[in-house]
């Protein structure tokens, strides 16, 4: 039964992945509403007002979220670093290709500076299989991270440490045609073998070629293909 007197909780994010995490957010928090957005164009401050969720969750969230929402709500983004190890874009590409194997999930206070506010919560995540494998655990581990953060209410504490930032990867960097391991290239196949990412490719004078559902061996790696003509007008 809904406890009226409980604010709602809020979760925005438009991705499928997650779908799963909004049902178990609705199974595990069941004295309360439990309320989705799945576009940015949503996140709109006269919406929020009504609902006036307790906290906003942003799970994979690629959006910059408008100042006066941030500080108007308790919003609550996740970061697949230690922060403030490797704040900024593509963290979890920029991890693998580093030689990471392992990283923390960071559960962070949105503020005005990119991946700089306090922290509610870290837990730690496995970097093996494929970017969708990954992205499905984090999505289990942040239901997790969020019920513990509705029920226990943490209080959040300053980042600690050195400040490395990471640079946002754009589709040119998944081009494994300069590379000289079959690890660097079996890496780079799975760091971006997930919905929505710009497979890992080389390109000949006619075609661009991606590769997905990458296996390594010691003398191969072997790969699922897909070859299109590269229009040049």
């Amino acid at each position: 039964m809904l406890n009226l007197s409980l604010r709602p909780i809020l979760i925005a994010s438009p991705h499928p992945r997650n779908d799963f995490l909004e049902q178990q957010m609705i199974n595990r928090l069941s004295d309360r509403d439990v309320v989705r957005i799945r576009s940015p164009q949503d996140l709109i401050l006269e919406s929020l007002e009504k609902v006036n969720p307790e906290y906003i969750f942003f799970p994979h969230w690629s959006w910059i979220i408008p100042k006066e929402i941030h500080t108007k709500f308790t919003c609550i983004i996740f970061h697949m670093t230690n922060l403030p190890y490797g704040r900024g874009g593509s963290p979890l590409q920029n991890l693998i290709v580093r030689g990471h194997k392992e990283t923390t999930l960071t559960a962070l206070k949105c503020t005005s500076e990119l991946d700089a506010g306090p922290i509610y919560l870290k837990r730690p995540l496995s970097l093996s299989g494929t970017a969708e494998e990954i992205l499905e655990r984090a999505s289990d581990l942040i239901a997790d991270m969020i019920v513990e953060i509705v029920q226990v209410q943490p209080t959040p504490f300053s980042q600690q440490g050195e400040v490395v930032e990471f640079r946002r990867r754009q589709p040119k960097d998944g081009n494994v045609s300069e590379l000289d391991s079959l690890g660097q290239i079996y890496d780079y196949i799975r760091m971006l073998d997930a919905d929505g990412y710009p497979h890992a490719f080389i390109e000949t004078s006619h075609f661009h070629i991606e590769f997905m559902d990458a296996q390594l061996s010691d003398e191969f790696v072997e790969a699922r293909v897909r070859i299109r003509r590269i229009n040049r007008d």
